[in-house]
């Protein structure tokens, strides 16, 4: 037994999860995670069952001098949630949702789904703020800011936590709270995984559903100027109650190119009718899925476009203002895409996710305007560098109408330099910096969008 196997052989008796070394078979399916062009092979995957086995797992990696990468339960593209010959901390069995419908609050385990947290608060008639794909991790969504379907009305998934329970680098288990480690629940609300490992979340919950209006309708690709253009008009009216993105996608026959836009709308459905009509009667749309529809099946429409195993490059750019000048970027940027899988999405942002002053939580992309995404998205390794040429190419002709903010969670794992922080982090970097000192000053947690110490 050699010495590595020795230490997890002890370190096993008092562990609840299941340890896996790369003779387990078991391993080599526990290593691999949603982006198929992330290729790591961790020396120890640590599948925690709660906060005590995280904090025993980054005691023993500090004590063997392993990186630790940590893998929540969703798809974290950039290929942060794993390590090359150091330590994954898996959390992605870590899967609950306790729901307090009198308090409206929910407790979540690091690992769940949004799709399970909205089943959960569905029960209810509640939900908050999550992704607009049901497959996406909530730990890793909200601690880098969390876009989705509520939050023109009830802000980013992080303006609607109550408190995150945390695993810091010494090991300590620690609530992070307004009245309780103040500091630190500013910075991970915001900062990524910087801080230390997020074992739960408590959520505020919101009377939504369960019927909402919702869903998307798609055109042909040569009426794209003209969609984009209906886009930027209706997000120049949309109040807190809709949420609008456009999309340009390849249709089920992975050969006809679309222009859509989806929607949903979180007051009453007679309203939601009003708000949405002109998208259902514009033009001859080739699909029409927009309607009365469940919150949870409007969260879940999307997830077939992003199976497990696919190869993933993404590059995104926030613009102020659709411009004509930036229309036609997008569309012969589109045009352009080498695979039928590849996408360009515009995500708006406005409401009460804006209304936020950039420093009141370290997240600072507090601006109405409009987050485009180029998201390329493969099958075979042959094709690699098609696809990440495409996504930087769209990425570089982006550039002269693009603000100085950038969303942390779309950052790939060649987001890496001071320009990247800067745009990620804005105002809030030095403050962040001295907040990891205080936490983290060793920097144990480096494999992210890494927040250095102040020194």
């Amino acid at each position: 037994m050699n010495d590595l196997s020795s230490a997890v052989a002890d370190f096993s008796k008092d562990f609840s999860g299941r340890v896996l070394l790369p003779t387990d078979t078991m391993w080599d399916d526990a290593r691999r995670i949603h982006n198929g062009l992330v290729d790591k092979h961790p020396a120890l995957i640590a599948q925690c069952a709660g906060p005590a086995d995280i904090a025993r797992a980054v005691r023993l990696a500090r004590e063997r001098s392993l990186e630790i990468a940590v893998r929540g339960g969703g798809h974290n593209v950039g290929g942060r949630a794993t390590v090359e010959g150091g330590m994954m901390i898996d959390l992605s069995r870590m899967k609950h949702v306790y729901v307090d419908p009198a308090a409206r609050t929910a407790r979540v385990a690091g690992g769940t789904l949004w799709g399970q947290v909205n089943r959960e608060t569905q029960a209810h008639g509640l939900a908050t703020t999550g992704g607009v794909v049901s497959t996406t991790g909530v730990a890793g969504l909200t601690l880098g800011g969390g876009l989705g379907w509520l939050m023109p009305k009830y802000g980013m998934s992080l303006d609607n936590l109550n408190a995150v329970e945390m695993v810091l680098a010494d090991g300590r288990i620690v609530r992070a709270a307004a009245s309780e480690n103040s500091d630190l629940f500013w910075a991970v609300r915001g900062g990524g995984g910087n801080f230390g490992v997020a074992s739960s979340f408590e959520f505020r919950l919101h009377e939504v559903g369960p019927i909402v209006m919702g869903g998307l309708v798609a055109w042909p690709a040569d009426r794209a100027h003209d969609v984009l253009r209906l886009f930027r008009e209706l997000a120049s009216r949309a109040d807190d109650d809709l949420m609008l993105v456009a999309a340009f996608i390849t249709g089920p026959d992975r050969v006809t190119r679309l222009s859509a836009i989806a929607a949903g709308f979180f007051g009453p459905i007679a309203q939601g009718e009003r708000a949405v009509k002109p998208i259902k009667s514009f033009g001859q749309p080739v699909m029409d899925a927009m309607g009365p529809t469940p919150y949870t099946q409007l969260n879940a429409m999307l997830d077939e476009s992003y199976p497990r195993g696919t190869r993933n490059y993404w590059k995104s750019r926030f613009i102020d203002e659709l411009s004509d000048a930036a229309v036609d970027t997008i569309v012969d940027s589109f045009m352009k895409c080498p695979s039928p899988m590849g996408q360009v999405v515009i995500e708006h942002f406005h409401g009460a996710a804006a209304r936020v002053t950039p420093d009141h939580t370290g997240y600072a992309l507090r601006e109405s305007g409009f987050n485009v995404l180029v998201l390329s998205q493969w099958q075979a390794a042959e094709h690699d560098s098609a696809g990440i040429a495409w996504a930087r190419n769209s990425y570089a002709t982006l550039a002269p109408l693009a603000g100085s903010r950038r969303y942390l969670n779309y950052l790939d794992n060649d987001d890496t330099d001071a320009g990247a922080l800067t745009a990620a982090y804005g105002p809030n970097l030095p403050r962040l910096q001295s907040i990891k000192a205080k936490y983290d000053p060793e920097n144990v947690f480096h494999l992210n969008v890494n927040i250095p110490p102040k020194s």
